[in-house]
């Protein structure tokens, strides 16, 4: 078995992670997260929670993961939103048509499928599951469609990411921070994607978790006030220039500002706290890079940006977190759309006498000329500049989508000056994506040692596996284990500190079954850093036995002292040698 067979075989069997609807056969894209599972993603949460939420104060939203159609038209996912889909014409699967080609070719998904097809015919690509031959690629659009209401219905659709929710709330999101930019808002969820052919385990699911934050910032100010706090972080980055070097670079968060590789300091600074929060999980700094999208990638939309890449024994470097500047397009596609304008007026510390060119119809001419019309015509006239009533001919303006002639004489215009206090401001928004489910993934493998360790004969070794997680994220933190089942003593004792410990609100789980030297190792399994042994010597004297996962250490440690000392090993407060008396 690879390294991946191998971690998701602990995943399955020690309830990290089971395929969806095993009972009746199962389905690709989709996966359950057991009892450990579940417990070490909330954990993943709730820190990212602490970095973004507490930390920065983007307070957390939650929207609906169904959305009506008009959200997705403007959002452009209905019309855009595709990915190259192949069909066997011997065998009838169907496979994403760019993955066929990546061996062929630097950026697959860079291609169009006219492109796709002759890279397919060139280099002779057949079905990888029967060789048959494969017909034209054509666009697959990922979303999951469904009705809302009985009947037909409204037509609607599974969020295929939360940003979109924040993006909906803005106008009273705005409200809720009285207008002052920057501010940022937060969502953890679901979202779907109708993948093609998720066939990379939980890399690529159907329906899979976000965390999300979007950050509304002023168009024109994007240095940050808190990058002092992070310019001197070291950063592994691949920007678009070394991935034509093919080499990784290595620098400051203020080298790659000043060099202009990453393109200002509102993203830099997230790029950095992206940085933080995957090392502080767990995930290895030698496996985690940041790479940049390539102009022929980069959203039309985005001014610059980048992907946390994790580095994974069979997938090689995997996208886990992306970070764009995705400037106002959400905003201005959404306002199009709604006829709502999204937008915030910011006061100026001081007001400003500006020179405006003021455009003024004549209602009186204008009225029997346009009748209906006229009001719309007069909207059209204010928005032209001086250029355009600058002609000797008639003026030409578009009302409704028809082109309608004005004469010059029912016009006039002049520049004035006008005291300014504020402007209305169509914020950029920052937006650092994190996907959960991979980035739960790369976290196990990462964890995940084999090593040669001492039987309890001493003498002999065996396998030992473990899971080397970080305190504060391993999903049970503790394990109380009795000498022996059988002695109440030792089992009311330690029943009585695994209260004690949950009471602290530590994850404490009690195992009693088999010999120490089984229990120490189910749970080095699955993770827990510490073990806590109640034996003889604690009824004579109310010490115990701490063990400490990755080194295999004991110390010995009094009851009345155990609590304190836990948290502080847990915590990071202590190190481990100080936590009792050596064994």
């Amino acid at each position: 078995m690879d390294k991946y067979e191998q971690v998701i075989e602990l995943a399955k069997r020690r309830g990290f992670l089971w395929n969806s609807f095993e009972l009746y056969g199962g389905t690709a894209g989709f996966y359950d997260y057991g009892p450990l599972g579940s417990t070490l993603k909330r954990r993943i949460e709730n820190i990212w929670r602490q970095f973004y939420v507490v930390r920065e104060g983007f307070m957390e939203i939650e929207t609906p993961t169904i959305g009506i159609e008009d959200i997705f038209v403007a959002s452009g996912h209905v019309g855009g939103f595709s990915d190259p889909l192949c069909e066997c014409e011997q065998c009838g699967e169907a496979f994403r048509a760019d993955h066929l080609i990546e061996d062929y070719v630097a950026v697959a998904d860079a291609l169009t499928n006219e492109e796709v097809d002759e890279m397919i015919s060139k280099y002779d690509i057949c079905c990888p599951e029967c060789k048959g031959k494969l017909g034209k690629a054509k666009e697959f659009n990922l979303m999951f469609e469904t009705s809302i209401g009985p009947g037909n219905g409204k037509p609607g659709y599974l969020r295929p990411e939360t940003a979109q929710g924040i993006f909906i709330d803005f106008q009273r999101l705005a409200r809720y921070y009285r207008e002052k930019l920057p501010f940022g808002v937060t969502q953890i969820g679901k979202s779907y994607r109708n993948e093609i052919s998720p066939r990379q385990g939980v890399i690529r699911l159907r329906e899979f978790t976000q965390a999300e934050a979007e950050i509304f910032i002023h168009p024109q100010e994007k240095t940050h006030p808190e990058i002092t706090a992070v310019e001197n972080d070291l950063i592994i980055l691949y920007s678009d220039k070394a991935q034509e070097r093919g080499e990784l670079e290595e620098m400051t968060i203020r080298e790659a500002i000043d060099n202009n590789i990453i393109a200002h300091e509102f993203l830099a600074y997230h790029i950095a706290l992206t940085n933080r929060f995957l090392k502080r999980i767990g995930i290895s700094p030698d496996k985690l890079r940041f790479r940049q999208h390539k102009k022929d990638e980069m959203a039309h939309y985005a001014i610059d940006c980048w992907d946390g890449e994790i580095k994974t024994s069979r997938f090689g470097w995997i996208e886990t977190v992306g970070i764009a500047d995705r400037t106002d397009y959400d905003l201005n596609a959404h306002t199009k759309m709604s006829k709502n304008e999204l937008a915030v007026y910011i006061e100026y510390d001081e007001p400003k006498m500006v020179k405006k060119f003021a455009v003024k119809p004549d209602m009186g001419k204008l009225g029997p000329l346009f009748r209906k019309k006229a009001k719309d015509v007069a909207e059209a006239l204010k928005q032209l500049g001086p250029e355009e009533l600058e002609k000797d001919d008639d003026i030409k303006v578009v009302v409704k989508g028809e082109e309608v002639s004005v004469p010059k004489d029912v016009v006039s215009a002049e520049e004035m000056e006008e005291k300014i206090s504020g402007e209305t401001v169509v914020p950029h928004v920052i937006e650092p994506s994190y996907g959960i489910d991979r980035i739960f993934y790369t976290l196990l493998e990462h964890a995940y040692e084999t090593e040669m360790a001492p039987t309890a004969e001493e003498e002999k070794e065996e396998e030992r596996i473990l899971l080397k997680f970080k305190s504060e994220i391993a999903p049970i933190q503790v394990a109380v284990l009795p000498l022996m089942k059988n002695s109440d003593e030792l089992v009311n004792k330690g029943r009585q500190i695994v209260s004690n410990l949950k009471d602290m609100g530590l994850m404490v789980a009690y195992d009693d079954s088999g010999t120490i030297g089984r229990r120490y190792r189910r749970n080095d399994e699955i993770g827990t850093p510490y073990s806590v042994t109640i034996d003889y010597d604690t009824l004579e004297d109310d010490t115990v036995t701490i063990r400490e996962r990755d080194t295999m250490k004991q110390v010995r440690t009094h009851v009345s002292d155990l609590e304190g000392n836990l948290e502080k090993l847990i915590s990071g407060n202590m190190v481990f040698e100080e936590a009792g008396s050596p064994l």
